[in-house]
């Protein structure tokens, strides 16, 4: 038995308690395989519970001034517990240790960074036309969270910083894969004097989950996973008209255009691909090239893929770790093997264990060509170090390559032509288009269209998620 954290108990209102519900599945370190101990999940019981005392929390008659100094004082104490953090999401999910303190915690505390600085715009009524004609943003109620274990950390603060923002209470279920991150951070909350009830947690899983989803006094849902799951909480939603945030899978692809800088494009696009062992659903894991430079691109690529080590979580350096469970690792390893025996060129990597590991659940770097939209590998989101090329031979069947999927998250473009970045970008059926390695800016919306989901998290977008938009009109505001 793997030695572990324990479990952090369920926070509903002020009371800690354990599970009362049936025992989730078994679950084993990603870099051994060893079993980890199993713990109970939130029953119906508890999960009313926690909806009750948020729906009870005074927070969304907190001021704007209230609740700037709450998430600042929030982002003190993440910031102060740092290194807990990192070593914690390093052994819940195989994250290397350096890439969990530098990534996974940094993205974390620049989205909250961003959630501040947008809530004086986002808590501020506007006018229209006089004083008597103006808009208020209100919270939408209490708010459903339920989040993910590839960012653990990373995805709570999304959501949690713009809910707390907007003035709604939440309760929040993080994947059963990681819940020691999402206890760390509420602890912090409690530490940043966030009151009871505004902040409830429970431990549990898919099962949990569904219930929170169902339960009547839930007026938003933000939830962060697979397709498959985001539909059925859409439908669920609908039935009685409560908001949804969905941010769901990717099939992003990279364009890469015969006038690229292509050293730099595949570098990039190699490393944006393998980040996380392929754990992201924004990851550029589908590579379009152009046909005048495809042979050297698949060469270069193939070159980057074969450096790209894979070792222990808990070793220093820039490497990838394992995928975050059997069931993951299955997965990925079951859509390499598809895409041999669907002919796709397997160029680099395959199934099995890297070189010199002999337990867990790593998996190779892995570089497939000659991939075409009729292959599961070129549709399916398959969540690990795996990269597909395909050629292209103009702009035209480039977007279409592109556009091809259900999906709609992302899509990266290499061009040193402005004129073709904008038009190309402007064509592309996706949420996010970066173009020539350039980061979204701090706060810019993430989300995307199509299967990859509905809504935005982050800044200012992320805010509005949690709002309701009130309309007063011949009623100029009173200050108090």
């Amino acid at each position: 038995m793997e030695n572990i954290d324990p479990v952090p108990l369920n926070l509903i209102g002020t009371a800690r308690e354990p599970g009362r519900g049936a025992a989730v599945a078994a679950q084993h370190d990603p870099a051994t395989g060893s079993s980890r101990p199993i713990y109970r999940k939130a029953d119906t019981a508890q999960v009313a519970a926690a909806v009750q005392a948020a729906q009870i929390s005074d927070w969304g008659n907190s001021t704007p001034a209230q609740r700037i100094a709450a998430l600042s004082a929030l982002r003190d104490q993440i910031a102060t517990y740092s290194q807990d953090f990192a070593r914690i999401i390093s052994r819940e999910i195989g994250a290397p240790i350096d890439f969990a303190r530098t990534a996974q915690v940094g993205a974390a505390l620049s989205h909250l960074d961003a959630t501040i600085a947008a809530m004086p715009a986002a808590l501020r009524e506007e006018e229209l036309d006089g004083a008597e004609h103006r808009i208020r943003f209100e919270p939408v109620g209490v708010s459903a969270l339920i989040t993910p274990w590839n960012w653990p950390l990373n995805q709570i603060v999304l959501k949690l910083g713009a809910a707390l923002a907007a003035g709604c209470a939440v309760v929040l279920k993080p994947s059963e894969l990681s819940p020691r991150t999402a206890g760390l951070l509420v602890e912090c909350c409690l530490r940043a004097g966030i009151p009871p009830g505004a902040v409830n947690l429970l431990i549990g899983d898919a099962e949990t989950g569904a219930h929170l989803v169902r339960h009547g006094g839930i007026a938003h849902i933000s939830f962060t996973g697979s397709t498959r799951a985001g539909r059925q909480i859409a439908g669920v939603a609908a039935s009685r008209f409560a908001r949804t945030t969905l941010e769901l899978g990717g099939k992003s692809a990279n364009l890469l255009f015969a006038d690229c800088d292509l050293e730099t494009a595949i570098r990039q696009g190699t490393a944006h691909c393998v980040r996380n062992a392929g754990q992201s659903c924004n990851a550029a894991s589908r590579m379009l090239v152009e046909r005048p430079i495809y042979a050297q691109a698949v060469a270069l690529t193939a070159r980057h893929m074969n450096e790209i080590a894979v070792d222990l979580p808990d070793v220093p350096g820039n490497h990838i770790g394992p995928q975050v469970s059997s069931a993951q690792y299955l997965r990925v390893q079951q859509l390499i093997a598809q895409g041999i025996a669907e002919n796709a060129r397997l160029v680099s990597g395959g199934t099995g264990l890297p070189d010199g590991l002999t337990a867990g659940f790593f998996s190779r770097p892995t570089l497939f060509a000659d991939v075409t939209p009729d292959m599961e590998i070129f549709q399916t989101e398959i969540f690990g170090p795996v990269l597909t090329i395909t050629p292209f031979e103009t702009e035209e069947e480039a977007i279409a390559l592109a556009n091809a999927t259900p999906y709609g998250l992302a899509a990266y473009v290499q061009t040193t032509d402005p004129v073709r970045a904008d038009r190309v970008s402007r064509a592309l059926h996706a949420g996010m288009i970066q173009v020539n390695g350039t980061s979204r800016a701090q706060g810019a919306p993430f989300g995307g269209v199509g299967a990859s989901g509905w809504g935005r998290e982050a800044g200012l977008w992320g805010i509005r998620a949690f709002q309701e938009i009130k309309s007063i009109s011949g009623a100029a505001a009173v200050r108090t």
